[in-house]
Formats: C-alpha cells, structure tokens, sequence
C-alpha cells in the first residue's frame, strides 16, 4: 500500500456528501462558467479523499488516524 489512511470513517461520509454537492452546486448554479468548473473540480477532490481515506493535506500537516484498541 503506498499510503495509510488519514481519515476516519465518519469524516469520509462527509466529504464524499459534500464533494457530490459542490459538484452539483458548481454545475448547476454556475453553468459554462470558470468558476462553476472550478468548484465542481474542488467538490471531486473532496470525494476522492473520502472514497480513498487518504487526505496529502493531511499528512503534509502531520495528521494520523487514531485507532482504538
């Protein structure tokens, strides 16, 4: 595995939520637009870290997934 997850379960359902609407939002309401495709390629970042788990961000700034025992 060349990463090791950042992010836990429950912060992964949100971004994917949240990536799906800032695709919507950037599409719908913004149409042809610069910004639109700007915000539509920002939600997709958000939503493939949470399919993956694995935020650069993240660990660039030294986050770990705490796993209980």
């Amino acid at each position: 595995m060349l990463y090791k997850k950042n992010i836990p379960a429950w912060e992964r359902v949100l971004r994917v939520i949240a990536g799906a609407m800032m695709i919507a939002a950037g599409l719908y309401w913004l149409p042809g637009q610069m910004a639109g495709y700007a915000i539509a390629a920002m939600g997709a970042m958000a939503a493939m870290t949470g399919f993956i788990g694995f935020c650069p961000m993240c660990s660039i700034a030294g986050r770990r997934l705490l796993l209980r025992k």
